[in-house]
């Protein structure tokens, strides 16, 4: 597995999730030669996306415990972040099983590896419903409510504007995140903090479900997190003269609306979450 395609695949959306993303960018670590290729690659990684901190926070640990022993060192701490990855899901699924009852229903929006694990995981154990949303323009949507169907777990489909149809009738709301924030805001895909904001006014609870290494340690000095905006042709081709085009691709979530974390570290409020996860890898800050 080369960096450089790796980047490229990155770059084009071929490799998609914040999960995938970090594995395969890592993977593609083991393909440097030198501690001077190993920067540079880690440069073209970290600029294939903008908003991609697990990927960053990887890549950066990989890099901080390489000292003398090149090939060896290399090796050992991608293999070590690999572990961290499969381990920490491992926990996200067990913690996040536990919110998902018999016969409920679950409301989730856009495609996250993370949410449909839990899903499945607690398909084992109990039958439930999920309410999803077709997520326009890419319908990734679609992607979650295949994914879960394979798995023997009923979905009901919903465009994205029949969102608050759809959240009326669940039980709880699970999503997944890009990037967690030191103020305690989370981005996600564009939607998330509507439908969050139509949950809360139904009483029913909402949970972020993530890795702690999404948190963006840079953004307690004061940098701001850009909310990436794609090629306006993926919402319309040729738009009429005078129609202007939108197509923000996340928004930030207010952390008063979130019930709860699930991540690797436990369920836990935003605050504690923010709170343990910088005593937890305390490299990230």
């Amino acid at each position: 597995m080369n960096y450089k395609r790796t980047a490229r695949d990155i770059k084009a959306l071929k490799i998609q999730g914040a999960k995938a993303i970090a594995l395969n960018g890592v993977l593609s670590l083991k393909s440097c030669n030198s501690k001077k290729e190993l920067k540079e690659a880690i440069k073209l990684l970290s600029s294939a996306r903008p908003d991609e901190p697990f990927l960053f926070n990887a890549l950066n640990y990989i890099e901080v415990h390489i000292k003398n022993d090149f090939r060896n060192e290399l090796e050992s701490s991608v293999n070590e972040v690999i572990s961290y990855i499969r381990e920490s899901s491992k926990k996200i699924n067990e913690y996040g099983a536990k919110k998902i009852m018999e016969k409920k229903v679950v409301f989730t929006h856009c495609h996250s590896s993370t949410v449909t694990s839990i899903l499945k995981t607690a398909h084992k154990k109990h039958k439930f419903t999920v309410h999803n949303t077709e997520t326009r323009p890419f319908f990734q949507g679609r992607i979650t409510a295949t994914e879960l169907s394979k798995a023997g777990i009923r979905v009901i489909h919903f465009v994205d504007s029949a969102a608050r149809m759809a959240i009326k009738k669940a039980d709880v709301m699970l999503i997944g995140c890009d990037v967690v924030l030191s103020d305690g805001y989370f981005i996600n895909k564009i939607g998330s903090e509507m439908m969050a904001e139509i949950a809360n006014s139904m009483g029913i609870p909402v949970y972020v479900c993530t890795h702690a290494w999404k948190f963006d340690g840079k953004t307690l000095f004061g940098f701001d997190e850009k909310l990436e905006e794609r090629y306006k042709k993926e919402v319309w081709g040729n738009p009429p003269k005078n129609v202007t085009i939108s197509n923000i691709v996340f928004e930030k979530i207010n952390p008063k609306l979130i019930s709860g974390v699930i991540s690797e570290l436990g369920i836990l409020s935003v605050d504690a979450f923010i709170t343990k996860t910088m005593e937890t890898y305390p490299w990230i800050v």
